[in-house]
């Protein structure tokens, strides 16, 4: 089967790889296809798109958003987005701006702990891209003030955690809207530890499809939601969710991916949805 990876972080989000350091690992596990999906941010495009003659691979444009349902955080992928598209760049500055302000707050919530940490530190692990939680665990890690990047997560960080703030709010139906108006399918990340009642309300809000390969998924798990795909007539996505770096995933490239039928069922639904 030919590889395609449609869940993959760089540096210009929580990514530890640059888009040519990720393109270049992921020829050498053999994946044809890639969509580079980073959070609030679709800045690795360009650069990784200049780069598929080089490595072999076709890019696929793409990007993860939060988004919320009551009191459940929901990660939205989007794919074949327009770059270009001016409406997508105001959203995504805006949500970029909403990081900066969260990771101020979570860092005094540190701070008020005990922890010594700023945001200097932070923005140095950041380098200019979309500030998330990993950026403040590798800050805490390099600070000595934990011992292990998870140890950031599990004692402060996580959800429910004592420095834990919530992203600015944003419903399901406004991701799928910000989406679809920049030219793309909308799809459910990693629903596995979702209630299932939920996936029900996200398929009902209008969304293109679930992302049935991950590694958090069980086989089970993956069997269960190619037949909610097959039932609902929804899209199949699936990916590694590679990061790299602190998060010692290495191993998920290559081992978690979906086929090129499933791109292929992607163009054939945007054809549908503009003829």
């Amino acid at each position: 089967m030919q590889k395609t990876d449609l869940h993959t972080h760089t540096s210009f989000s929580d990514g530890h790889l640059n888009p040519e350091e990720l393109l270049k690992k992921a020829a050498g596990q053999g994946i044809e296809i890639i969509s580079i999906t980073d959070h609030d941010s679709i800045n690795a495009f360009e650069v990784a798109k200049s780069l598929e003659n080089k490595f072999g691979i076709e890019v696929i444009p793409g990007l993860e958003i939060s988004s919320d349902i009551r009191d459940t955080e929901v990660h939205i992928l989007g794919y074949f987005i327009d770059p270009q598209n001016k409406e997508l760049e105001h959203y995504l500055h805006f949500f970029r701006e909403e990081r900066y302000k969260r990771a101020i707050r979570i860092v005094e919530k540190l701070n008020i702990l005990g922890l010594k940490i700023t945001m200097e530190d932070v923005m140095e692990r950041a380098n200019n891209s979309a500030i998330g939680r990993p950026h403040i665990a590798q800050a805490l890690l390099l600070n000595d003030q934990v011992k292990s990047y998870f140890e950031a997560f599990y004692k402060y960080l996580g959800n429910h955690a004592p420095a834990y703030e919530r992203k600015v709010h944003l419903s399901p139906q406004s991701a799928f809207k910000i989406i679809s108006d920049a030219g793309g399918l909308s799809f459910i990340a990693h629903p596995g530890n979702m209630p299932e009642i939920l996936v029900k309300e996200l398929i009902d809000a209008g969304v293109d499809g679930i992302e049935v390969v991950h590694p958090s998924h069980t086989p089970e798990r993956i069997k269960f939601y190619r037949g909610i795909v097959n039932e609902y007539f929804l899209l199949e996505s699936g990916g590694s969710d590679y990061h790299g770096g602190k998060r010692e995933d290495d191993d998920n490239l290559g081992k978690y991916f979906t086929s090129t039928k499933a791109v292929e069922a992607m163009r054939l639904r945007l054809m549908r949805n503009t003829s």
